[in-house]
């Protein structure tokens, strides 16, 4: 690891929705994008800092479009399945592009282009320095992204999950839609439940409650948001057991 400021974590998992893809656009993938993400990643790993990641795949299936389809939601949850490996087949290329050794990981099954989800094989991935991109979800319908995020970042044992969104936390209602609400700098697990906060499903939630999983929501759009997280910088909410900054990192 260089020298310099201490990352305040080890191993991550950052979570990337379909929509953070996308951009502005109103669908597909948009490049400038794609590589901004792909650089801040880049500078995060030459700090020496396992990545792992895991795709959404919103920018191209949505449940909305499932139903109008009359597509029962195994097939639609499927579909989204196959949406994550695009986008994560095209985050490879642009971390690859930028010097990055990575594998795309699969938890289903495609051989021409993704390796399967081993827990371990992952794990070694990461401790050679490799970003590893997870897709396909769990490989489960009825199953969201984010629940497939806190279940890997539990599986590999990573110190935080990062929730990137397009807003700067966690409010009491959707700030995209409500004025003058206030952000949480921490709130619990048992809150994020009680409240039913749409930030990330209440599987997800739960999951990350049990196995005292910490998560940071924070905004991706702003350039820099990702050094700043791993760094401990105080922006975005933790979300963690007692809803204070029990947050210990590595130091």
């Amino acid at each position: 690891m260089s020298s310099g400021p201490v990352p305040r974590y080890r191993r991550i998992l950052l979570k990337l929705s379909g929509e953070a893809l996308q951009g502005d656009d109103a669908f597909g993938i948009n490049p400038q994008v794609v590589e901004k993400i792909a650089s801040e990643i880049k500078e995060i790993n030459d700090l020496g800092i396992e990545i792992a990641i895991v795709t959404g795949g919103g920018n191209f299936f949505r449940g909305a479009a499932a139903s109008d389809l009359k597509i029962e939601r195994a097939s639609a949850d499927y579909m989204g399945m196959l949406a994550t490996i695009i986008n994560g087949l095209a985050l490879q290329s642009a971390l690859e592009n930028n010097g990055l050794p990575t594998r795309l990981v699969s938890a289903l099954e495609v051989k021409a282009v993704a390796e399967p989800f081993i827990r371990r094989r992952a794990i070694r991935h990461l401790e050679k320095g490799r970003v590893v991109i997870f897709v396909s979800g769990t490989g489960n319908p009825f199953f969201t992204t984010d629940t497939a995020a806190a279940l890997r970042a539990i599986e590999i044992k990573a110190d935080i999950l990062l929730k990137a969104t397009r807003v700067e936390g966690i409010y009491s209602d959707d700030p995209r839609k409500v004025s003058g609400l206030v952000k949480f700098d921490q709130i619990s697990y048992s809150e994020m439940l009680n409240r039913e906060l749409k930030v990330m499903d209440s599987t997800a939630i739960s999951l990350s409650k049990d196995n005292r999983l910490l998560i940071k929501v924070f905004n991706l759009q702003q350039s820099g948001n990702i050094m700043k997280v791993v760094m401990g910088e105080d922006i975005g909410t933790l979300v963690n057991q007692h809803g204070e900054n029990d947050d210990q990192g590595i130091d």
